[in-house]
């Protein structure tokens, strides 16, 4: 896992390089079968002075198109923007690659507008998958994942008309449990499915619990059914590699197949930012025949997309480097570590994965006072809460958390 940091003036210097391959809708030569979409200039000052040190910023401005996916062999861009799209597919490269230990050119991918789509798109891949080859039906198709997961899952699985398998998890430990997996499988073949789309989850939005992947693949295996493995590593995408260095969760694992991971949540990137990464050979399935006036057609569930969002998680990343990266998020788990340790003083019971930055407290330390000061998180907003999640991020202050932690052994030691 290594890539070179590189310096503000470097990123800058080639975000305005790529920027310059682009089509200037401004510039003298026409661009007249598609429409000029930068922004509109009596609302947006297109030459502010500020935009010559802001590129972020200027690419938002010539708003490139990064329709498509650019990771394909086959001619599958508009030219009018091969300087930004080059960039994403650097982008696709480096995470697939070197935080996924990706084989060289060997999977495909694109920046989404979030984890919810990349995740559907993930089970839209499979689905028209299973049906192209093996002939399956919609009907024999499901989606298994557990209670924890996101909500994007049921959302998909009801879009694409698939089944839903929610697998029971452990109160205390977040894993699937054993006798939940094995009876609802079982249940789906009796009831004829056979296709299973399997969820494994890297880091839980609540719980930042991380799925046992290998024993799903085992499983999926011994039950001799045809199965894929997608990851949803929307949180954990960019924090658990690098604090976790035997990490099962990479394309080296022949049981994963595809991954999604949110720039918009460790990265700091604007929203906007999911990233869909998938091995060669898979995303043909979902090939929009009729966007015949796209070179190259199209493979995404969003169509037309924003360039400036794959730029802004290619500057990230390369202004940290890998090492700045993995200290970055080393120190994250330090504080989260630190904290973890005075609610052991206090008697605090919650669940926390020692290789990430959230920690989820049982509802019964926490008052609603605290929970509402604090802006705490609930499991449930329909219901009576069991646990409220805090997330340890740099630009949260220590003061804020020393605040937190005192006002709540406060109130636990009023209560006696």
């Amino acid at each position: 896992m290594f890539w070179k940091k590189l310096s503000h003036e470097e990123v800058k210097k080639a975000v305005f390089e790529a920027l310059d391959k682009n089509h200037n809708y401004r510039g003298e030569n026409p661009a007249l079968g598609v429409p000029g979409t930068y922004l509109d200039t009596t609302e947006f000052y297109h030459d502010a002075p500020f935009l010559k040190d802001a590129p972020f910023m200027s690419v938002m401005v010539q708003n490139p198109n990064h329709i498509g996916i650019h990771t394909l062999s086959e001619e599958s861009v508009l030219d009018l923007f091969e300087g930004t799209q080059k960039i994403e597919r650097e982008l696709i490269n480096l995470v697939a690659e070197e935080v996924f230990a990706g084989e060289k050119g060997q999977q495909d991918g694109y920046v989404a507008t979030g984890g919810t789509e990349a995740n559907i798109q993930a089970m839209w891949v499979y689905r028209n998958f299973f049906q192209a080859a093996f002939g399956a039906k919609t009907e024999e198709i499901a989606v298994v994942y557990s209670s924890d997961s996101h909500y994007s899952m049921p959302k998909g699985a009801n879009l694409l008309n698939l089944h839903n398998i929610i697998l029971e998890v452990d109160e205390e430990t977040r894993q699937i449990t054993q006798e939940s997996l094995e009876h609802s499988i079982a249940e789906a073949k009796e009831k004829g499915i056979n296709y299973f789309i399997v969820i494994a989850n890297l880091s839980t939005t609540m719980f930042g619990s991380v799925d046992d992947v290998d024993r799903l693949g085992d499983f999926f295996t011994t039950a001799n059914v045809t199965f894929r493995i997608h990851v949803d590593a929307a949180y954990g995408g960019f924090i658990y590699p690098f604090t976790h260095e035997e990490s099962a969760y990479t394309f080296k694992n022949p049981y994963i197949t595809s991954f999604t991971s949110d720039g918009h949540k460790m990265l700091q990137t604007p929203y906007g930012t999911g990233l869909f990464l998938i091995r060669k050979g898979y995303i043909h399935h979902v090939c929009t025949e009729e966007a015949q006036y796209i070179p190259g057609k199209d493979y995404t569930l969003c169509g037309s997309r924003s360039g400036a969002n794959a730029v802004s998680m290619w500057m990230i990343l390369k202004i940290h480097g890998s090492e700045g990266w993995k200290y970055k998020m080393a120190s994250l788990c330090d504080r989260t570590e630190t904290i973890c340790t005075r609610l052991d003083r206090m008697g605090v019971k919650y669940f926390r994965n020692p290789h990430l930055n959230i920690i989820t407290i049982k509802s019964e330390f926490v008052s609603p006072r605290i929970a509402k000061k604090y802006n705490l998180v609930a499991d449930s907003y329909e219901h009576k809460p069991k646990w409220y999640k805090i997330v340890v991020m740099h630009h949260v202050r220590q003061g804020i958390l020393d605040s937190f932690l005192m006002d709540l052994e406060g109130e636990l030691v009023s209560k006696g």
